[in-house]
């Protein structure tokens, strides 16, 4: 193979619709918008308005903040991870990091750290080091008699 000879699938690419080429284009003149009124012309706004009354998106108030810096974590709960150790994709002897949970395939990405919930059994003696937990996370881990460390996250990117 060669890069000459590399193309697409047929019907992987469309071409795009030329409007307004001329009459014989088929979509000439009016470009398929038919005859006069608001949605022949330019910067229509059917969704937003309404006859003159006042738009909904402006009746609703606005409500609530989203924080721009806020930390995104990647959730994984501890009955995936006891899960994991049973079909042997986790060693439960060494210790279980959040580098060592994506390469099990716990979780696709990272994010800015992974969080731990307590949703599913959990019997297994292990050493986590993790970005967040839940306190009944922490709970179950050390009643079954391993030690769940939560380290500091990075810093959201500015």
């Amino acid at each position: 193979m060669k890069l000459n000879e590399l193309a697409d699938n047929d019907g992987a690419t469309k071409s795009k619709k030329r409007v307004a080429r001329g009459p014989g284009s088929g979509k000439g003149k009016t470009a398929g918008r038919g005859i006069k009124g608001q949605k022949s012309r330019s910067g229509v706004a059917i969704g937003g308005y309404e006859g003159g009354q006042m738009p909904l998106y402006r009746r609703l108030p606005k409500r609530g903040f989203n924080k721009p810096n806020r930390l995104d974590f990647a959730v994984v709960n501890l009955g995936l991870i006891e899960k994991f150790i049973s079909l042997g994709k986790l060693d439960a002897q060494a210790e279980i990091t959040e580098d060592v949970l994506v390469a099990a395939g716990l979780t696709g990405h990272k994010r800015d750290g992974i969080r731990i919930l307590n949703k599913g059994a959990f019997t297994a003696k292990v050493n986590l080091v993790v970005a967040g937990a839940s306190a009944a996370a922490v709970e179950a881990v050390t009643a079954a008699g391993g030690t769940l460390t939560v380290r500091a996250p990075k810093a959201a990117a500015e």
